[in-house]
């Protein structure tokens, strides 16, 4: 488990009292070299902490054709997250977030496969410990290791495991021809078949047939945006319609974002992306009603690719969406 501390200068402060930063409240984690050192650390902590990972690895990217870069999202969006202040919305009195860096996965000399099982063992360590977590990618292949920790870990609680994930593709590709960017819930539903993933934000020119047909065939929902806007429903209304009486049970639910889901107009910075897609203010109503509705333990923020983007605009969205994450402003 290859999980090498941050810079530390990512660790943004004034050194100002009354101008507190994330960076002011966060600390780094040491080097954690096999999965015994993350156990041990998350199991000493005297109190819930989120904890950010970094996934700095477009490998399964480029496996799927797609455009590299998305290696550099993880210190880039930390660079806009640790400078945030803890919310002025919040009663005075409420005690800040409390952050501890995982650092970043260090995978040379591993197979993507070996570097995905050191991901897995990190974040499930993490659970167990009853601690909340933010991955930063890095490619969505890295949503299969985020999505089977938190799937093994509701079994181990007694849920039947529930994903929504934000995507203007299913990435339910086979990965008989190896893994990719495309493959984690296909490989999700191999190792884990009782999950149940529902895929929000699809768009028809990024999925073909069988994909969808195999989603649905292995007990997951396809929201597509085009028969959203035909119907008229707000993503919140599609969400409500697709979970029915599920909606009403508290549960723990992993969310994934691939931010290919958002219009290219406000994350031009992906691996890929369309002029359609979500809006931030449509994507934080939902956002939120997930966050007050269910029991949201983790979220994975995948394919921001810095050097594509204008002016860090994906990248600050990416930490706006870790922000309230942490925070639960809803």
């Amino acid at each position: 488990m290859p999980f090498c501390p941050v810079d530390s200068s990512l660790l943004f402060s004034r050194g100002d009292k009354s101008d507190v930063r994330l960076g002011d409240i966060g600390r780094i984690a040491p080097e954690l070299k096999v999965a015994t050192d993350a156990e041990d650390l998350f199991s000493e902590l005297t109190a819930p902490h989120v904890v950010v990972v970094g996934y700095p690895d477009d490998e399964g990217i480029k496996a799927n054709g797609g455009r590299t870069g998305a290696k550099e999202a993880p210190d880039r969006i930390r660079k806009y997250l640790y400078r945030m202040t803890p919310p002025a919305l919040l009663p005075a009195m409420s005690p800040p977030a409390a952050i501890i860096d995982a650092g970043n996965l260090e995978g040379s000399g591993l197979t993507l496969a070996a570097r995905h099982d050191a991901a897995e063992a990190l974040v499930g360590a993490a659970l167990r410990g009853s601690h909340r977590i933010v991955s930063l990618g890095g490619g969505h292949d890295y949503g299969y290791p985020d999505a089977v920790a938190y799937a093994r870990r509701a079994q181990e609680r007694g849920f039947r495991p529930l994903i929504i994930n934000f995507d203007a593709h299913l990435d339910v590709r086979s990965d008989q021809k190896g893994i990719n960017s495309g493959t984690p819930f296909y490989r999700l539903l191999q190792a884990v078949p009782e999950a149940e993933v529902i895929a929000i934000g699809l768009q028809a020119q990024c999925n073909s047939r069988e994909h969808r047909d195999w989603l649905i065939e292995s007990g997951g929902s396809c929201c597509f945006e085009e028969e959203r806007h035909i119907s008229g429903r707000s993503l919140v209304e599609t969400l409500l319609n697709v979970l029915g009486d599920r909606a009403l049970k508290r549960q723990p639910i992993f969310v994934s974002i691939d931010i290919d889901a958002f219009s290219s107009a406000f994350a031009p910075g992906a691996s890929q992306s369309w002029p359609t897609g979500f809006s931030p203010d449509a994507f934080f109503e939902a956002f939120n009603w997930l966050l007050a509705r269910f029991d949201v333990a983790h979220i994975g923020l995948y394919e921001v690719s810095p050097p594509l983007d204008v002016d860090d605009r994906t990248s600050r969205l990416a930490a706006l969406i870790a922000y309230r994450f942490m925070f639960q402003l809803f």
